[in-house]
């Protein structure tokens, strides 16, 4: 250990076994009910939803405790109709353009395509930018950089925090990440340390909203035991 680190007690409460198996139970239940939606009402959600899943999100584990993460939450219906535009502009060249016929035949079964207006219908989009390195200004106002560790796996785990924690509080949503991406960085007028990771959508179903018929892996496939 090094002596630099300092160390508390760590604050970890034992449940019995039952709880636990109580409590594994009930999320593995609320989380298999997740679906990704893009058909959003405008009704209005509580602000607070928000700021606690980002909150829970920001607890996530990071490379040296770095934390490389900026949550933005846009509701300014005008930046949203900004976002709008540009991520269908990059999308519309995608599906016509760049995708090859094998990407859109593997998408054919969600039935998506560039148009994208959940990206305006939806109350909320936070869109979560990786800081690919720290920056830092010294007494004289020199700007420095910091590097950063297993950015990329920091930030990840933090979205799938984010996603359940805005799933549980009874909010729907989409992982959108348009390509490029760089639009994100010059709307939000971000620094030029942070580069966006996945633009996401928040708020209640429509009253009609419906999802693609899909189906997960079973365990078996996915669960690997070593004894």
């Amino acid at each position: 250990m090094s002596s630099r680190a300092q160390y508390m007690p760590l604050d970890f409460q034992r449940v019995s076994p039952e709880e636990q198996q109580t409590r594994s139970q009930q999320f593995r239940q609320q989380m298999s009910t997740r679906r990704t939606v893009r058909m959003f009402s405008p009704e209005p959600v509580p602000y607070v939803l928000i700021e606690n899943a980002v909150a829970t999100a920001a607890t996530a584990p990071s490379g040296a405790n770095q934390q490389p993460w900026t949550f933005v939450v846009v509701s300014s219906p005008d930046v949203k109709r900004q976002i709008r535009q540009a991520a269908e502009a990059e999308e519309r060249e995608s599906y016509e353009h760049r995708m090859s016929a094998e990407w859109l035949d593997a998408l054919a079964h969600l039935g998506t395509d560039w148009h994208k207006p959940h990206l305006e219908d939806a109350p909320y989009l936070i869109v979560v930018f990786r800081q690919a390195y720290g920056l830092e200004r010294d007494a004289d106002g020199t700007e420095k950089k910091i590097k950063h560790y297993y950015s990329e796996e920091s930030v990840g785990i933090a979205v799938g925090m984010l996603l359940c924690s805005l799933h549980l509080a009874g909010l729907a949503t989409l992982t959108h990440t348009p390509s490029p991406m760089a639009f994100l960085t010059e709307i939000l007028k971000r620094p030029s340390n942070e580069r966006p990771y996945v633009l996401i959508p928040v708020g209640y179903p429509a009253p009609d909203a419906t999802v693609p018929v899909i189906t997960k892996k079973p365990l078996e496939s996915v669960l690997v035991r070593v004894e």
